[in-house]
């Protein structure tokens, strides 16, 4: 598994989703507070709606934004909470493809893609 992974979210249908063919995912939606965050995170970011860069990893790394932190399970996710945003989200079991267990804490660092 990386250390940081990266992943490009974009919208569709009025929901923040993503794919990653190297893990199986095709058009995985962000629910249930997690596509909150990202609005905030992404408010700076020009067009972000059609793509942005998102890169996490369960250790810091330089020029991560915000850090989440492990509150609970819950239906084979995770909620997770952002001290910098001041909001909690869900991930969905979608994360146990890039972790082999639920990090502690997650740190994200969003930014625009190259044109």
């Amino acid at each position: 598994m990386n250390a940081i992974n990266v992943i490009a979210p974009y919208k569709y249908q009025g929901m923040w989703v993503f794919d990653d063919p190297r893990v199986g995912l095709v058009q995985e939606p962000f629910v249930a507070g997690a596509d909150t965050m990202i609005d905030r995170v992404v408010e700076n970011i020009p067009e972000a709606g059609n793509g942005f860069l998102m890169l996490f990893s369960a250790t810091p790394f330089p020029g991560h934004q915000v850090k989440l932190e492990w509150r609970r399970g819950d239906g084979g996710g995770n909620w997770y909470y952002s001290r910098e945003l001041n909001m909690e989200g869900w991930l969905c079991p979608a994360l146990f493809k890039y972790f082999a267990e639920a990090p502690k804490e997650i740190y994200v660092q969003v930014k625009a893609k190259e044109p």
